[in-house]
């Protein structure tokens, strides 16, 4: 399974925001500007968030987006289904050879449990430590 740039880009929204959790609202173009990141790109990807209950927007001179729920509250695989769809890194039916499809349904199940047991909370403290200066996901 490959996540596109929806993903990607989703989920650096989606830390940023958990970032600055509680310090009010954030603007997209600052998130834009830190990660030389189209704004307008950012729009597209932020409207199925917000439609998801993930995020909320505040309006005004001061108005951004903050999280809907505490950063330890939102998994990455809620963040890469809204925005990719299902977790699948194949389609496949009953009419698939068994053996093929039990190693399809275990690799989808693999990367699932990795998406759904990693909060927003686990990706910004491992980026807190100084593992990294930037976002790289490896699945």
């Amino acid at each position: 399974m490959k996540i596109s740039t929806k993903g990607r880009y989703g989920l650096t929204i989606m830390m940023e925001l958990a970032f600055k959790f509680g310090q009010g609202p954030i603007s997209l173009k600052s998130i834009a500007e830190k990660h030389q990141l189209s704004e307008h790109y950012l729009e597209q990807l932020v409207a199925p968030l917000r439609n998801a209950g993930l995020v909320k927007s505040i309006r005004g001179a001061y108005g951004g987006y903050i999280l809907n729920k505490e950063p330890d509250m939102i998994t990455a695989g809620e963040v890469i289904r809204v925005l990719e769809g299902p977790i699948s890194p194949v389609d496949f039916t009953e009419e698939d050879d068994p053996a093929k499809r039990d190693l399809w349904i275990r690799i989808r199940d693999s990367i699932a449990s990795v998406l759904d047991s990693t909060t927003l909370a686990n990706l910004i403290n491992y980026r807190d430590e100084g593992l990294h200066d930037n976002y790289m996901f490896y699945i």
